[in-house]
């Protein structure tokens, strides 16, 4: 719930954001110079690729929590496993055994998108978050019943 809280502070913020910048863009349009003109295209240009990326990123997060109630239903979420350090943090090793367990499986069932949701799951406690999230993104491809590059 943290997260969730905290993905929506930092999404309005950067809406906010947004709407600011984009009003600076509007006004420098506004001034009809040239050279503000220019710029003030320029600064809308922020925003409308902000947005776009919020957006994305926003999907892909609703996408990957529908799997997860999914898979939650059917009692399929990966247990979770892992070694902790005394401050909390998961153990290096611990996260590496249960990554290789994940790898073999996804290698066993290369079309299921449960296994590939597990594997994103045990990049990200490896702190691998690149591939977490293409791993992640190939469980909804294959949820939803896209083709998938290997």
């Amino acid at each position: 719930m943290r997260a969730k809280i905290t993905y929506i502070v930092t999404a309005a913020v950067l809406v906010f954001y947004f709407v600011l910048v984009g009003s600076r863009g509007v006004l420098l349009i506004q001034n009809g110079t040239p050279v503000t003109v220019t710029f003030g295209v320029a600064v809308l240009i922020l925003p409308v690729i902000g947005v776009w990326f919020l957006w994305k990123n926003t999907q892909f997060v609703r996408k990957a929590n529908r799997l997860a109630a999914e898979l939650d239903a059917e009692g399929g979420l990966p247990v979770d496993e892992l070694r902790r350090t005394p401050e909390g943090r998961i153990d290096r090793d611990s996260a590496d055994e249960v990554f290789a367990r994940r790898k073999a499986e996804t290698e066993d069932a290369p079309e299921d998108w449960r296994s590939w949701f597990r594997l994103a799951v045990a990049y990200h406690d490896a702190r691998d978050t690149p591939r977490a999230r293409k791993a992640m993104q190939r469980a909804i491809a294959l949820r939803e019943g896209r083709t998938t590059e290997a």
